[in-house]
């Protein structure tokens, strides 16, 4: 997950609990959501005109949390469910 320092992260942990209580446990509404907010959040820090180095800053960012996330939560998920339920190979 990202790596700010500690005096760092709870300034935005209220305001993060707030927001994750609005969003809706719906499944086909939250994704839309979740897209709205994380999608406006970026608009609101660099504004609604970003230059080229800011679309690829952007686009890091995001791309590093798909990677991270995937890394720190799904792939030991898709593990654990390769011990007990069997890899593919094993048809």
């Amino acid at each position: 997950m990202p790596y700010i320092e500690r005096s760092d992260r709870a300034k935005y942990q209220n305001v993060i609990t707030e927001l994750a209580g609005l969003i809706p446990s719906d499944p086909m509404e939250r994704p839309g959501h979740i897209n709205y907010v994380v999608s406006l959040l970026i608009e609101k820090v660099y504004g609604p005109k970003l230059r080229y180095s800011q679309h690829n800053e952007v686009v890091g960012v995001l791309h590093c949390i798909v990677d991270e996330f995937y890394r720190r939560k799904t792939a030991p998920y898709e593990d654990d469910k390769i011990k007990t339920e069997g890899d593919l190979t094993a048809l």
